[in-house]
Formats: C-alpha cells, sequence, structure tokens
C-alpha cells in the first residue's frame, strides 16, 4: 500500500515487537523506532536485539527496552513476569506486533516429526495466546491500541507440505476472530497481516532453491505494518490483510 504519513506520526507511543532481532521483526522495530514510537524488542538472542538497539540509537531513535525470551520453552508465569516488568515502567503499551514465528519441516504430514510439530504450535499458537492474555490489560489502558498478530496464505488454504505450520496460522487467523468479537466494543484494534514471500532467513529455509532476488525486502512491506499501527487505522479491526496483495503464493518466478 502506499501510506507515506508524518515522520511524528507513532511518536509518544509504547509498542512491543516480537522476534525483532531479524527478518520483519527488525524491520518493524527499525521503522517504528523512525516514526517516533519508544520500542520494546523481544526475542531469543540478546546479541541480535542489542545489534538493533544500536540502530536504532544510531539513527536518532529513543533507546529501547530490550527483553530476551524463548518463546519455545516459556510458561505463562514468565509471560506474567513480562507483564509486570512492564507495568513498573509504562503506563500502557499502544501496540503489539506478534511477528515471531517458527517454521518447523515442509513436508507431508505423514513425515512430520511429532516433536517439532509440538514446537511450532508452541511457539506460533500457545506463545501467542499466553502473551497477548498477559498484555491485554497494558492494552486496554491504552487510548487505542493495535494488537498486529502474524499470518500466511497457507492460514487461509491448505497447502501440501505446509503441515504445523500452516495448521498453526489457520489458529492464528481463529484467534484474531475471537479476540476481535470479544473486544469490538472496545477502543482495542485486532487484526493479521499476511506478509507473504519475503527475504528472511525463514523464508530461505523454507525454499531454498528460490532465488531470493525476486522477492520483496522486509523493508518494503513497513507501509501496512506502520499503517496498522497508527491512529489512521482505528477502523480497521477484525481484519486480515495482505502486505503484497495479488501475489501467488508459492516460490518466487
Amino acid at each position: 500500500m502506499q501510506y507515506q504519513p508524518d515522520h511524528s506520526v507513532l511518536k509518544d507511543k509504547i509498542i512491543l515487537v516480537t522476534g525483532a532481532g531479524d527478518g520483519i521483526g527488525k524491520e518493524a522495530a527499525l521503522t517504528y523506532a523512525q516514526y517516533g514510537a519508544t520500542l520494546i524488542l523481544l526475542s531469543r538472542t540478546l546479541s541480535k536485539l542489542e545489534s538493533v538497539q544500536e540502530e536504532i540509537i544510531t539513527s536518532g531513535g529513543q533507546q529501547p527496552m530490550l527483553y530476551p525470551l524463548d518463546l519455545l520453552t516459556a510458561t505463562e508465569n514468565d509471560f506474567q513476569q513480562f507483564a509486570d516488568t512492564l507495568v513498573k515502567r509504562f503506563p500502557h503499551l499502544d501496540g503489539v506486533l506478534q511477528n515471531a514465528g517458527l517454521l518447523g519441516v515442509v513436508e507431508p504430514i505423514i513425515n512430520q516429526p511429532s516433536n517439532l510439530w509440538h514446537d511450532v504450535m508452541q511457539v506460533n499458537v500457545n506463545a501467542t495466546f499466553m502473551l497477548t492474555k498477559a498484555l491485554l490489560p497494558l492494552m486496554l489502558k491504552a487510548p487505542h491500541a493495535s494488537l498486529i498478530l502474524t499470518t500466511s496464505s497457507v492460514g487461509r488454504q491448505g497447502r501440501y507440505g505446509w503441515g504445523a505450520y500452516s495448521v498453526s496460522k489457520f489458529a492464528t487467523e481463529g484467534f484474531m476472530q475471537v479476540l476481535n468479537e470479544e473486544y469490538k466494543e472496545s477502543t482495542l484494534r485486532i487484526n493479521c497481516i499476511n506478509p507473504g514471500g519475503t527475504r528472511t532467513a525463514m523464508r530461505a529455509s523454507a525454499f531454498p532453491d528460490e532465488n531470493a532476488q525476486m522477492l520483496k525486502t522486509p523493508k518494503d512491506l513497513m507501509p501496512l505494518y506502520l499503517y496498522l499501527m497508527s491512529d489512521d487505522s482505528i477502523d480497521v479491526k477484525g481484519q486480515s490483510l495482505d502486505a503484497q496483495p495479488g501475489r501467488k503464493a508459492g516460490p518466487a518466478e
């Protein structure tokens, strides 16, 4: 989409990004900071978060809060401790981008390892639920908070070999719809973004023979991520939006 707001569109907004160490999460963090937001960056690897933090500060953004957490092993208590930490530092949360995710393997169901299936569900579904549950009170304190979940085309139409990842994204779509129904009378808005095929490490592991130069970069997708996090999208609720409308699913051609 063509969205070019004023550079202060996110000024004074407090935004959490998960999976902020690389790929789309990193680019979203850099973009939100560029437009004035105060960031909370969550990822498994502290060194990656520190690298993003340095980029933000070097570019003139506000110093973000870093919170390393492994979503695969984190418990409900861990997520509540994180929320309790935020309560001590921030009055509310204006936005949450749940970007972190696990691919698993691209194999037929019969070849999907049960332990890896469990891991994908734990990161993509269970951790999303537990983190959202812990953060809802903080988001509801904001004037107009935005929760963005990450979906996929294989979360709308099942496709051969996408197994656990596909099923987890169907769950994400359902989770968004249920939350939207529960909070549609509030000022909290909940939406999904399907980034589409993007030049990231996760994409490369799914399509190792693909020509990555044919793919959009994370930066190319940022107008939609920025729009949904800004007050310009206050009336957009319960939507599953494509960052690359009209893109054909599958390897880049």
